[in-house]
């Protein structure tokens, strides 16, 4: 406990790798969970406990929309909190009991239920469990801006978080793997082998978040300065020009996303054929995610963080969209070999996305600083946060319904209009969206240059600040 107090770190430290990890360690227990939630439970819910997908599709845009609405309450709330234990650290260990316990409920419903109780219970723990989330990821993300100001370190260290993010998504697949051959068996023991493993992660994850708020510290310089009205801390954020273009930006862009993350497994099943390889295909996109960081990093600086994330747009939507041609494809190891290569594409680019992205936020956030004198953290990751999951909202509910409406049947043969409906959410759309999101995204003007004159700003207004007592002494 000997770094649980508050301290500032210099502007042009790297951040040490015990301050890396502890800061990354956690997030391994939350990729797992995420792409739990976000490619099983679906799948789950209709296969196994036979709710309509139109019912589940409804249950998790709520989830979203309502998630979104918390974000910016838990941002702005952790901006203002005041503690020795620090402002992000405080929330980030509230979040345990809560998220632990209703990730463990999505995965236990009685079996004595009736239609209209299983509901209720999904509706309950799938919301529950986002809403608690919130209360880990938004200060979670503040902190990592908070660790590091310097332009290309804040790279390293948001790129080894998106590391440690995908290779919990990496240990899910071994889930999917057990869950999908348990399927084979049964829905009773699907059931109990899916408890007894959200049991193991809960309590995991529990134990090395208990580590990490131990071990990491908190920059004192930053506690107190915000604004006390909210409503005027999120009128600066869009009062931003580059927060607002990356507001519109993530927005298109997770549009897409969203359909991508909800009908991979459906896609692996009824229209690749090959649903036992569902956990390979998504290993495909994982690895070249997490290993292509320190590849990213170098050509960041060379190439520049925000064309480069542009071009990483650009790749994530041609490689979904290429999967258009999966229903034409006459074999099953053909379509297979073909889903995994464009998998293999995409993960590269998500990778390049994962670094960077938080990164050039954390810049805006000091752009932010440089007009207003406030660091508000929370609340920007907050506005991005919220962005995200409404559009994440709006695309599951659009999911569901499709699925729903195009006559699919689960566990049967589908028919080729529900493949094609399948597969123009699943790649025609992300192609689209990522591609308007590339188009906006080349009129980002805030560059390392720009960067570079607000930096020198700051830190003149810090070195004068710290000047004051000395005069007054």
């Amino acid at each position: 406990m000997a770094e649980a107090t508050t301290r500032s770190h210099p502007s042009t430290d790297r951040v040490p790798w015990n301050t890396t990890v502890a800061y990354g360690a956690p997030i391994i227990g939350v990729g797992y969970m995420y792409l739990v939630l976000s490619l099983y439970v679906m799948k789950f819910s209709t296969d196994v406990l036979l709710i309509a997908p139109a019912v589940m599709g409804l249950i998790f845009s709520v989830s979203r929309i309502w998630d979104a609405i918390s974000d910016p309450i838990v941002g702005y709330l952790s901006d203002r909190t005041r503690n020795r234990f620090g402002r992000r650290r405080t929330w980030i260990a509230a979040s345990l009991i809560p998220t632990a316990g209703t990730f463990v409920m999505v995965f236990s419903p009685p079996q004595s239920f009736t239609d209209g109780e299983l509901v209720a219970w999904m509706a309950i723990a799938i919301i529950g469990f986002y809403s608690a989330m919130t209360l880990f990821y938004v200060p979670h993300l503040s902190l990592g801006a908070e660790l590091s100001d310097n332009y290309h370190e804040r790279s390293r260290l948001f790129g080894i978080r998106h590391a440690f993010y995908t290779f919990g998504s990496i240990l899910s697949l071994i889930s999917f793997y057990v869950l999908i051959k348990a399927e084979q068996e049964g829905p009773e023991v699907v059931r109990q082998t899916a408890f007894n493993l959200a049991v193991l992660v809960a309590l995991a994850t529990s134990v090395v978040t208990i580590f990490a708020v131990s071990k990491l510290s908190e920059r004192e310089d930053f506690q107190g300065r915000i604004n006390d009205n909210p409503f005027q801390a999120f009128a600066d954020i869009w009062r931003n020009p580059h927060a607002k273009l990356l507001i519109v930006v993530t927005f298109i862009e997770h549009v897409g996303s969203a359909a991508i993350a909800a009908l991979t497994l459906y896609v692996t099943q009824y229209v690749v054929g090959a649903p036992a390889w569902a956990p390979v295909v998504i290993l495909c996109y994982m690895i070249p995610s997490t290993f292509s960081v320190p590849m990213w990093l170098p050509l960041s600086r060379r190439f520049g963080k925000v064309k480069l994330w542009m071009f990483s747009m650009v790749l994530t939507g041609l490689s979904f969209g290429s999967m258009f041609a999966l229903p034409f494809i006459d074999d099953v190891t053909s379509r297979l070999i073909y889903i995994s290569v464009a998998a293999f594409f995409a993960g590269l680019s998500a990778g390049c996305g994962g670094t960077l992205s938080p990164s050039v936020q954390g810049d805006v956030i000091d752009y932010d600083e440089y007009v207003t004198g406030e660091r508000k953290e929370g609340s920007y990751f907050a506005a991005w946060n919220f962005v995200y999951k409404s559009a994440l909202g709006v695309m599951l509910l659009l999911t569901g319904f499709v699925l729903q409406f195009s006559g699919f049947e689960p566990n049967q043969e589908q028919t080729m209009t529900v493949k094609i409906s399948l597969v123009t959410l699943y790649s025609l759309f992300p192609l689209v969206c990522y591609g308007i999101g590339a188009v906006l995204f080349s009129r980002f003007k805030l560059d390392e240059t720009a960067y570079a004159e607000i930096r020198q700003e700051l830190d003149r207004r810090k070195s004068a600040e710290q000047q004051i007592p000395d005069r007054t002494a």
